[in-house]
C-alpha cells in the first residue's frame, strides 16, 4: 500500500473521531495527516512527511487553542455575558458574614451572592444590582451596572 495513502487513512480516522467528539484539536491532527498525504505524493521521504504533519498539526492546535482561549476568557465576573447584570435584588441576609456572603432574593427564589466591594455592609432589605456571576454566586454592588 502506498505510504500517502496510509496517511489518508489516518486523517480521516482523526477527521471522523474529531465528528465525535467536537473539539477541534482531533481535526488540526487529521489536517497534519492531510499534509503528510500530500508530502508523500510529492515524494518527500518518511522523516519529511512526519515533520510537515507535525508541524501542520502543532500548529493548528496552537491556534484552536488560543481561539477557545479568546472564546472563553473570562476576565471578570462583569466581563461575562450574563444577561441578568443590572437586574435588582433585595438583600436577605448573611449567610456567611466573614466570607461576606450574602443571600439576596431574585426571580423568586433565594440566591448567594457576593459584594463586588467587600468593604461595604448593607442591611437586610436593601436593593443591590447584579453585576456578573463567579460560578452558582451572584456578583452584587449597591449602585447599578453601567
Amino acid at each position: 500500500m502506498e505510504l500517502w495513502l496510509i496517511w489518508v487513512i489516518a486523517a480521516f480516522v482523526l477527521v471522523i473521531a474529531e465528528l465525535l467528539t467536537g473539539t477541534f484539536y482531533l481535526l488540526m491532527f487529521g489536517a497534519g495527516a492531510f499534509a503528510g498525504a500530500l508530502t508523500a505524493w510529492l515524494g518527500g521521504n518518511e522523516f519529511v512527511q512526519a515533520v510537515i504533519a507535525g508541524a501542520v498539526a502543532l500548529a493548528g492546535a496552537y491556534g484552536v487553542h488560543h481561539w477557545q482561549g479568546a472564546k472563553n476568557s473570562k476576565d471578570g465576573p462583569e466581563q461575562s455575558n450574563f444577561l441578568d447584570r443590572g437586574q435588582a435584588v433585595v438583600l436577605e441576609g448573611w449567610a456567611n458574614e466573614n466570607a461576606r456572603i450574602a443571600r439576596v432574593k431574585y426571580r423568586g427564589t433565594v440566591w448567594d451572592a457576593k459584594l463586588a466591594k467587600p468593604e461595604e455592609h448593607p442591611a437586610p432589605g436593601s436593593t443591590l444590582y447584579i453585576l456578573g456571576q463567579d460560578g452558582n454566586t451572584l456578583v452584587v454592588d449597591t449602585a447599578p451596572a453601567r
